[in-house]
């Protein structure tokens, strides 16, 4: 008797969570301890430009209200226990609850990430298709010379040419931030437009791995025998692509998918900070600086959690694609 698909998809997603609990309680207490050894002091950037002119006394007296005198473990700990009840605790350079701060800026951070992602892998399909079609041909050469040559290019400085290119040279597109300036009202329209090149840039920067794996595993399905034999039936060239070779040359995509989830994260942290995106960069940034313990532990959370997602939807998307793989065994 066979179980239903998602049995097995139910209990390896439930094991992984199990497996995220240690994981996370590793990462955040970490986060702590290298902030507690940070250099910044983080009464003297809550108290901003106040604190030049302050004493000791005034700033032990602030130190102690906002628990920084604390050792970092109690305040770990403390933090570790009210996130569990779902408060994260206040930010003091936000000068907000973390909940908030991450709220406002999240939803811009992932609908920037899963534009350039699904961006990125549907012409990266596309292009290492094309590339596999015929190995070594001038279509072949030019794509993966392409990919090699992006691959090699920091994302900041692909973000900054683009910015001089369709910004500066032939202003077809703003050069940052979210709404047009004078204005706070975000439209569709303007969406679309303030959200091309951002997500074009992040997706530039994830596109040559897409491709390259594409091209590989479609070429090698290719030069497989059941594909040979459908192809030697007579069957078109874009039914031996689309139907045979494309599926079997995706599957060593889907585990791609997970392992660029870290790169896509830092990537869009560059991006968001060169085009003055309202996402999860600026906070990234000024809760690094400040070393606000709660905010930064809050957003490495969230991102260690994104890593970890992704990889269980690479498994999944694996298992459900692929009979020969068992959900269970992973």
């Amino acid at each position: 008797m066979t179980h239903a698909p998602w049995r097995p998809m139910a209990r390896l997603t439930a094991r992984r969570a199990l497996y995220a609990v240690p994981v996370l309680l590793v990462v955040t207490f970490g986060v702590f301890a290298v902030a507690a050894a940070s250099p910044f002091d983080p009464v003297k950037a809550y108290a901003g430009t106040a604190a030049l002119g302050a004493d000791h006394e005034t700033l032990d007296r602030l130190r102690e209200n906002l628990g920084a005198d604390r050792p970092f473990t109690a305040r770990w700990w403390d933090w570790l226990t009210s996130a569990l009840g779902g408060d994260f605790g206040q930010s003091a350079v936000m000068r907000q609850p973390v909940a908030e701060v991450i709220g406002e800026r999240l939803l811009w951070s992932t609908l920037l990430c899963a534009v350039a992602f699904a961006a990125a892998v549907l012409l990266g399909t596309v292009l290492g298709v094309l590339a596999a079609r015929r190995p070594g041909s001038l279509v072949d050469r030019a794509v993966t010379s392409a990919a090699y040559v992006l691959e090699a290019a920091p994302v900041f400085w692909i973000a900054l040419l683009a910015v001089w290119l369709f910004a500066l040279q032939l202003d077809v597109l703003p050069a940052g931030g979210l709404t047009d300036t004078g204005s706070d009202r975000v439209t569709f329209g303007g969406l679309i437009e303030h959200l091309a090149l951002p997500a074009g840039v992040l997706a530039v920067s994830q596109l040559p791995w897409f491709t390259l794996y594409v091209r590989q595993g479609v070429g090698d399905a290719l030069a497989e025998d059941p594909v040979r034999g459908v192809r030697a039936r007579g069957l078109s060239e874009r039914t031996v692509l689309l139907g045979h070779a494309l599926r079997s040359g995706l599957l060593p995509v889907l585990t791609l998918i997970g392992s660029r989830v870290p790169e896509l994260i830092t990537g869009a942290l560059l991006v968001e900070t060169v085009f003055s995106w309202p996402g999860i960069a600026s906070a990234t940034v000024e809760a690094a600086t400040a070393v606000d313990f709660p905010l930064l532990a809050a957003l490495t959370t969230l991102a260690t959690a994104a890593v970890l997602a992704g990889n269980l939807l690479a498994d999944l998307l694996y298992g459900l694609i692929d009979p020969r793989v068992k959900l269970e065994e992973m």
